[in-house]
């Protein structure tokens, strides 16, 4: 009798549930269209910087601090170096809701992260490993993570010898940027500090680059999010934001 009862009343879930997948896809699909063009463009340009590593073969997966950057710098840095690695600082503290911060200090016993300003070959002779890399490449940067996929360390270098002031200027903000967890270069963006083509002219961030900052340190998105989580929490955080 039992069964005779839930199978009368099958057809009706089943259309219950038909509906409210229904209902669910359609919803969605309105949130989708009620974001303008650049926030369209502003969840298609993080997919592609936020997502793993230009190189290597790690899981394309969105990383970050979930505790603050301590930074140590060691090398030769000028007075003007300094003066924009507290800029760069200001500016992303000023964008990040999550209360993540940067931080510069002066003891390296307190520091997970280390600026070098030198020689590539100095940096080199620091870190072995990347013996093979500095000749070509005018700024590095590297960072681990834990189990949890949250950023936990790393060291950066800029080259102060063969590349000019504003060359410098622009390693210094592009490597220590990436380091936060947005890791790739693209060509789109000719004004973004995430360009691969390397540009002199970029020393500031572009208004999408702002954009990736605050949302990659924001409440709303978390450590471990594909492709498809990404626009799913980006979508939601800014359609709040219009509301």
């Amino acid at each position: 009798m039992k069964t005779a009862m839930m199978n009368t009343k099958s057809p009706f879930l089943i259309l219950v549930l038909v509906l409210l997948l229904s209902s669910c896809t359609e919803e969605e699909a309105e949130k989708e269209a009620a974001l303008d063009a650049y926030s369209k463009s502003v969840i298609s340009y993080f997919q592609e910087i936020a997502l793993g590593f230009e190189f290597g073969s790690a899981t394309k997966i969105t990383r970050r601090w979930e505790t603050n950057i301590k930074i140590f710098v060691g090398g030769s840095p000028s007075a003007a170096h300094l003066a924009e690695l507290n800029k760069i600082a200001t500016e992303v503290n000023q964008l990040a809701t999550n209360n993540f911060k940067m931080e510069i200090v002066t003891d390296t016993l307190q520091s997970n992260f280390y600026v070098f300003f030198g020689s590539g070959d100095q940096y080199g002779a620091i870190y072995p490993g990347l013996k093979n890399l500095v000749g070509s490449n005018l700024g590095l940067f590297n960072v681990s993570w834990n189990g949890r996929e949250e950023l936990v360390g790393g060291y950066m270098y800029v080259d102060i010898f063969r590349a000019n002031e504003l060359e410098q200027m622009h390693l210094l903000r592009e490597e220590l940027t990436q380091s936060l967890g947005l890791a790739n270069d693209s060509f789109l963006y000719p004004e973004s500090i995430f360009q691969q083509n390397f540009s002199t002219k970029v020393t500031q961030y572009a208004k999408i680059d702002k954009d990736l900052i605050r949302l990659l340190y924001h409440p709303g998105m978390k450590v471990g999010f594909n492709f498809d989580q990404v626009e799913v929490a980006l979508t939601q955080i800014l359609l709040a934001e219009i509301i």
